[in-house]
């Protein structure tokens, strides 16, 4: 039976992570470019009221 080359799975965790970071600052300096207004996720403000006025329902009230 082979014996596992543990240099070879280190060097592609190292690759892998060098990727990540580069695809990051990549999509970082997009955003920057753009006016750095974040892509929205369907979510519009958290703790701020709602267009009617209204406080958020979701909202604790004590």
């Amino acid at each position: 039976m082979a014996t596992p080359n543990y240099g070879y799975e280190k060097r592609q965790k190292e690759l892998a992570k060098k990727r990540k970071k580069e695809d990051k600052l990549k999509n970082k300096s997009e955003r920057k470019d753009s006016g750095g207004v974040p892509e929205s996720d369907g979510q519009e403000g958290g703790d701020q009221a709602s267009p009617a006025g209204h406080p958020d329902p979701g909202a604790a009230t004590t």
